[in-house]
């Protein structure tokens, strides 16, 4: 069935989401012992938290916070395993003040870190991996980043193909809108996101950072995910083609924050807060000065 999602949009804004005069900044934490970012380095709870202080600290809009890995290849861990890594590090940020975003697929997860003072849902299967994830997030009337995604970590480059990545991402972005709205999601509690890395080739990422403009015709704001992401190092690779590591793409990363910021999207991702924080201030400058 078709939605008319227009008729319920917010102009240019998000329920219950500060607006801000620049792309706000979106900060991880991966709770995960195999994060593509930091390999583990925040696993413990202790150091998550400790993080994630830091990260506040530094002025991050939003803190994300993660117990599952979504790197290339990573397998799922059990509901009660996620539970447990993500809640106190979502209650303790939460408490001090911090805007947290829980980053999961499970609808019970996310129930669990909203009551645990969470006020954002970032479901990087934009509801396809829990058909109970829309009608949580309907009834908890909370913030939805809903991503582009096209499986399971375990099997996502397998489905990197395209004919014309812009097109067919913008495409399948409305049908994901049209149906967690037809669930009972009012649009505007939903933030789009291109999923760049998830069954996306380097080539694929750039046409889609290209082309933002395609994507917000689609009326919802955008979150950007490029943060230390493997198309970074790709590009970045020294001689013998060795990607450049993660902790060394933070400048690319930056980077691509401004670029994206000059367009208008809503929000970008980070794992370096004063750096991306940098960028989105000159996007917004040279926004204002136009």
């Amino acid at each position: 069935m078709q939605t008319n999602v227009e008729a319920q949009t917010a102009e240019n804004g998000v329920t219950t989401l500060p607006e801000l005069d620049r792309c706000v900044v979106m900060a991880v934490v991966n709770v995960t012992p195999d994060s593509f970012s930091d390999g583990g380095l925040f696993f413990e709870t202790k150091a998550a938290i400790a993080h994630g202080m830091g990260l506040l600290r530094a002025g991050a809009d939003i803190i994300d916070v993660g117990g599952e890995s979504t790197r290339p290849g990573a397998g799922r861990v059990p509901a009660d395993e996620e539970l447990r890594r993500v809640l106190p590090v979502v209650s303790e940020l939460s408490a001090a003040g911090a805007s947290v975003s829980i980053d999961t697929t499970r609808a019970c997860v996310a129930e669990a870190a909203v009551d645990a003072g969470a006020r954002i849902v970032n479901d990087v299967s934009g509801g396809l991996a829990d058909p109970l994830m829309p009608r949580f997030v309907a009834h908890a009337d909370v913030p939805y980043i809903l991503m582009h995604w096209r499986g399971p970590s375990t099997q996502m480059q397998r489905n990197a193909h395209y004919g014309d990545v812009v097109t067919e991402v913008a495409a399948e972005l409305q049908q994901r809108l049209c149906a967690v709205v037809d669930a009972g999601v009012r649009a505007d509690q939903i933030v789009l996101d291109p999923g760049l890395g998830f069954a996306k080739t380097a080539e694929h990422n750039w046409r889609l950072l290209a082309h933002l403009d395609v994507l917000k015709q689609l009326g919802r704001p955008l979150l950007i995910g490029a943060s230390r992401k493997s198309f970074l190092g790709e590009l970045l690779a020294g001689e013998g083609g060795a990607k450049t590591p993660t902790d060394e793409r933070d400048a690319a990363s930056a980077a691509v924050a401004a670029l994206a910021a000059a367009t208008g999207v809503w929000g970008v991702r980070a794992h370096t807060v004063p750096l991306t924080l940098d960028a989105v201030r000159v996007a917004a400058a040279l926004r204002a000065a136009a």
